[in-house]
């Protein structure tokens, strides 16, 4: 009989370190070498893990690299609760616009999309995920999530991968009453 669970994944202790000397490793050999120059062996090196441990809980690289991304903002943090659902996606915006002026952090996005194939990346999930969050506080109001990605996250990815030099502190605000017009 064949056994189809998968192993977990173990979150504390040792296995913790690994993630995070692994995440570290990734963030600072991007910022260094770039993206496209980055390889597993050499954040095997950095992280100081064998690169076996590194497949073993990604697989490849390119997985890595989007986990990486993904991780980097964290779906966790709270989100903008003011009141005034037009205030809150601005602030949300904001907090995406600032996330991605970084450029380790525009890399990592770079590299998690183009890992992601056909399937929905991480980052695009995560996102869709807050502004259902945020969207929920206002139930009689006619915008989507889909709206919120269409006119708001997906201009900002478009910039962050394409023209990163346009990321300036009023694209958030000019996108969020673009929504609302």
């Amino acid at each position: 009989m064949e056994n189809t669970t998968t192993p977990s994944k173990r979150t504390g202790g040792r296995s913790a370190a690994v993630i995070h000397n692994v995440r570290t490793a990734v963030e600072e050999l991007v910022e260094e070498k770039g993206q496209d120059r980055v390889t597993v062996p050499m954040i095997a090196e950095r992280a100081g893990v064998n690169p076996t441990s590194i497949y073993r809980r990604w697989g490849d690289l390119p997985t890595l690299i989007n986990d990486i991304a993904t991780y980097q903002l964290n779906p966790e943090r709270p989100l903008p609760e003011n009141g005034d659902l037009q205030r809150d996606l601005t602030e949300w915006a904001s907090e995406l616009v600032e996330h991605y002026r970084n450029p380790v952090n525009a890399a990592l996005l770079r590299g998690g999309a183009s890992a992601a194939g056909e399937r929905q990346s991480n980052c695009l999930r995560n996102r869709r995920t807050e502004a259902g969050l945020i969207l929920q506080r206002y139930p009689d109001s006619p915008v989507t999530d889909d709206d919120v990605l269409d006119v708001v996250v997906a201009p900002i990815i478009y910039r962050v991968i394409f023209l990163p030099w346009t990321l300036e502190d009023t694209t958030a605000e000019h996108l969020v009453e673009r929504l609302f017009r």
